[in-house]
């Protein structure tokens, strides 16, 4: 049984292993620009003035639309599942070097410092200014026009600066967003799109990073 399904998953995984490409527009002459060891996840959308550096990772359903203004995203960079980066009319966003967007968030006409993380769902707005290696905790709002000092670990909505970012606490940030880093090399080398197997086999693989969550590493 086991055989018979593994033999099945390799077939239809030859017959499904032509990589399908993001959808990348232009828009009034300005195109996109992509560095090759970065990764666009087919079902993400990038349009116009956008502009990706090395290892970026760009996840299912994030869209990224420079068409009212420049979106810049630096080296190192993750944009995350469903993830939104416009602007109003004449605004940018930037994203500095290791800029971490977690899953759903929307970073609207903002600037994003090195090293960042912006937590799951939060909502980012205009002329916002993150500091170098700012936390901000999912679900929060930053209002429009807002500065924070480097390292602020930020909450809530409104927003609030609650206390700084330790070593320890920044320490690990950094250690998440190498995982992503390296994640562009690995779906390129190891992903494909394929059929579904119908049932759970005998010695299914499993293979993935050891890392531990803030909460737990904090703990011991």
């Amino acid at each position: 049984m086991w055989l018979s399904n593994a033999l099945h998953w390799g077939r239809t995984r030859l017959r499904c292993s032509n990589k399908k490409h993001a959808m990348i527009q232009s828009f009034k002459g300005m195109i996109p620009v992509i560095h090759p060891s970065s990764y666009i996840h087919p079902s993400a959308v990038v349009i116009g003035h956008v502009t990706i550096g090395k290892d970026c990772y760009i996840g299912p359903g994030a869209v990224l639309r420079g068409d009212w203004g420049k979106v810049e995203i630096a080296d190192g960079c993750n944009v995350q599942e469903n993830c939104v980066l416009h602007m109003f009319p004449g605004k940018s966003v930037v994203l500095k070097t290791g800029a971490h967007v977690g899953h759903g968030a929307s970073i609207h006409g903002a600037n994003l410092g090195r090293e960042t993380l912006v937590g799951m769902n939060s909502v980012i707005m205009d002329d916002v200014e993150l500091g170098d290696g700012c936390i901000v905790g999912a679900l929060s709002f930053l209002k429009a026009g807002s500065v924070w000092a480097e390292r602020g670990l930020i909450v809530g909505n409104p927003a609030k600066r609650i206390k700084e970012v330790s070593d320890e606490m920044y320490n690990h940030k950094v250690e998440g967003t190498a995982l992503y880093r390296r994640l562009p090399q690995d779906m390129k080398n190891h992903s494909d799109e394929v059929v579904p197997l119908t049932e759970v086999v005998e010695n299914r693989v499993e293979d993935f990073p050891n890392f531990d969550t803030w909460m737990n590493r904090s703990n011991k």
